[in-house]
């Protein structure tokens, strides 16, 4: 399977969960590489922006910006492999994120299928763009879905970042969480038009600022929790960024 490397190895991390209805508990990540969507503003962008590859990030636009060879940035592993990684770390709960997970099911499948054979108390949480429906196996596998569909301000087409079939799927999940990253009113108006257009329940709405800095979060926060408290929405804020800003592995 192929995740993120992350110096020689794969980037599998021990920290805290900084987003979502988790935020702030142990968690080990595991991030795959590859991506069906490609975000203009994304942060790991080293997942699918690879030499040759047409789409524009902000990031190469900046000084020194430039697309990543695959051999530079993708490692293969086996499924045990990864699981030996994991259970290295004394942590039961475990973060597939990406990139996007559910484009390696099977493999993901393998992974857990180890890791609870050895302790039948690990808890798994995806991290989806939500334009994907997972597979029923690989659905009663996983715990937590953190269902992130992209606004407008990520640059792609309405048809490619919003999936009506898969939104259905997560909005009738109980497992599935919506996360939504906003900056501005015209965001806000977006996630309204989204959440009555899909039927997103609001009580499984969260709202977080955009910002890879801790005063960024805090020029948006306040906006976003008057808006979350006329919605019935939660305010979620970025925990991560606040402890190390736009570090990878931690």
């Amino acid at each position: 399977m192929k995740l993120a490397k992350l110096d020689h190895g794969p980037e599998i991390f021990h920290t805290i969960q900084g987003e979502g209805i988790s935020a702030g508990a142990p968690a080990v990540f595991v991030r795959a590489s590859l991506c069906n969507l490609h975000c203009r503003w994304c942060d790991t962008e080293y997942t699918w922006n690879f030499t040759g590859t047409p789409w524009p990030h902000d990031k190469d636009e900046q000084p020194g910006g430039a697309k990543h060879d695959k051999g530079d940035v993708i490692l293969e592993l086996e499924p045990a492999e990864v699981a030996a990684e994991i259970a290295r770390h004394p942590c039961r709960r475990v973060v597939l994120t990406g990139g996007e997970p559910l484009l390696q099911q099977d493999d993901w499948l393998e992974v857990i299928g180890h890791l609870r054979g050895r302790d039948p108390d690990y808890l798994f949480e995806v991290e989806t763009n939500g334009t994907r429906v997972p597979a029923p196996a690989f659905d009663a596998a996983i715990d937590q879905f953190n269902v992130s569909p992209k606004l407008g301000h990520a640059g792609m087409p309405e048809n490619l970042r919003l999936v009506p079939e898969a939104l259905a799927h997560f909005a009738a999940s109980p497992k599935a969480w919506f996360k939504f990253v906003a900056a501005r009113a015209a965001d806000l108006q977006e996630i309204d038009e989204l959440v009555e257009r899909h039927a997103l329940p609001a009580e499984r709405i969260l709202v977080m600022p955009e910002g890879r800095t801790a005063p960024e979060l805090d020029r948006r926060a306040l906006e976003l929790v008057d808006a979350c408290l006329e919605r019935g929405w939660r305010f979620g804020d970025r925990l991560h960024v606040r402890l190390w800003g736009d570090r990878r592995g931690v």
